[in-house]
């Protein structure tokens, strides 16, 4: 029986790590989306605000993040801090175990898997405010953000807060990752203002069409690679039958991103005329936003409505967005956010233990305090350091005023090339 456990352990243990693995591979899917979808002289630094993000997150999320929403203890809203976490604490059990149930698993692998969330739900803020915001302001954002402002919301829900205890369902993040990014974004959108030349003073929007079109489909697909890790590591265990049942339905359920794209397809070819790529792209991620927050409850032909329902929505929504001239470059506040939300509403529908009241209830709570804290830190910034960059480095590229360098020099010259 011992040597049975000791296999658990190490599976479930090696399952977590996979699934870690492959939400770091996320990581990658933003970069690419994102460095596609922008204007040539804007992708070095894009590139670099992902990297940079990312070794971010870790760093902050083990100094301080993951005992903030991982406490022993707490009261609901400020949670004690237990600091032995960062110096590898005394190696008892509780030390390196964390458990579902009766099942473990190695606590270091469960740190892991988390401090990737960390990251995705800021790479969510670097799409949003991209092509106009200074590098370091938005760097200096993403420690407060990685370090303090995500991690007590997700305390309220994941570490056992008050979200939790009042019955709010969030299988993966649909609200703690995806809404709590697009919060944040939001409110550094409003304070750093469209980009040079979006909107016209007669109320025109005009077209900024990205650089590099296959980049950004390869990176929706990385994406949707890295989310059967993120929705299907959020089961937590693998090592019986029941588990490993419930790890392959939400595989198949996190596919919900086919549903998406036929949906946004079709809808923006209802409203266009055409086949729009960027709209598909975004369609799939709106799939996977929306069937995050219950993956596992739901049939495979209902998980697929989900998704569609969000790729309908996301085209909706980027539309709305330009009509109130809140200039996102990739749309995710419209993925991420809107698509969010309707994820977590969707929840009760298949879930019996959930209902609206809860889920309307996170969704409150998230987006209020994370639009509420960001707001107030990217205002400091605004007054300390300035958030954006001036307008002749806005039309030279922030590559060059940020990074001093082009990321494709042979292609598009120098200094205010790649409009």
């Amino acid at each position: 029986m011992e040597a049975i456990t000791q296999l658990s352990y190490a599976l479930d243990t090696f399952y977590f790590l996979v699934s870690g693995a492959l939400v770091m591979w996320m990581a990658a899917g933003f970069a690419m989306l994102e460095a596609g979808l922008v204007r040539a002289k804007n992708t070095a630094e894009i590139l670099t605000k992902n990297v940079a993000l990312f070794a971010i997150a870790c760093i902050m999320y083990m100094l301080m993040g993951y005992n903030i929403m991982y406490a022993g203890d707490g009261n609901g809203y400020i949670p004690a801090l237990d600091l032995s976490f960062m110096f590898g604490g005394d190696n008892s059990v509780e030390d390196v175990l964390a458990s579902k149930g009766e099942v473990y698993y190695s606590g270091m692998s469960d740190f892991f898997f988390q401090v990737v969330f960390v990251a995705t739900a800021m790479s969510i803020v670097s799409g949003a405010v991209a092509e106009r915001m200074k590098l370091w302001a938005f760097l200096v954002f993403a420690v407060v953000m990685t370090g303090v402002i995500y991690p007590l919301q997700g305390y309220w829900k994941w570490g056992g807060g008050f979200l939790d205890a009042a019955g709010f369902n969030d299988f993966a993040g649909s609200g703690v990752v995806h809404l709590c990014g697009t919060s944040a974004a939001l409110a550094g959108v409003i304070l750093l203002g469209a980009r040079k030349g979006k909107y016209t003073a007669d109320g025109r929007v005009n077209a900024i069409p990205g650089a590099n079109m296959p980049l950004a489909t390869l990176g929706m697909f990385i994406l949707w690679l890295g989310w059967f890790g993120f929705n299907g590591g959020s089961e937590l265990v693998l090592s019986n039958i029941e588990e490993a049942n419930a790890v392959a339905a939400v595989f198949v359920n996190t596919n919900a991103a086919a549903g998406g794209v036929v949906a946004a397809l079709l809808t923006a070819r209802a409203l266009f005329g055409k086949a729009d790529l960027t709209m598909t792209l975004n369609g799939a991620l709106a799939g996977l936003v929306a069937i995050t927050a219950e993956p596992l409850a739901p049939t495979p032909l209902w998980a697929t409505l989900v998704g569609a329902i969000g790729g309908i929505l996301v085209v909706f929504s980027i539309i709305t967005m330009d009509k109130l001239k809140i200039d996102d470059p990739v749309g995710a506040i419209s993925v991420h956010g809107v698509v969010g939300m309707w994820g977590l509403i969707a929840v009760p529908f298949s879930n019996t233990e959930a209902n609206f009241g809860a889920q309307l209830l996170g969704l409150g709570v998230i987006f209020a305090w994370t639009f509420m804290a960001s707001f107030l830190v990217w205002l400091v910034l605004k007054a300390v350091m300035g958030i954006r960059v001036s307008a002749e480095e806005e039309y030279e590229g922030v590559d060059l005023g940020e990074c001093a360098l082009e990321a494709y020099p042979e292609f598009t010259g120098s200094r205010g090339s790649g409009l």
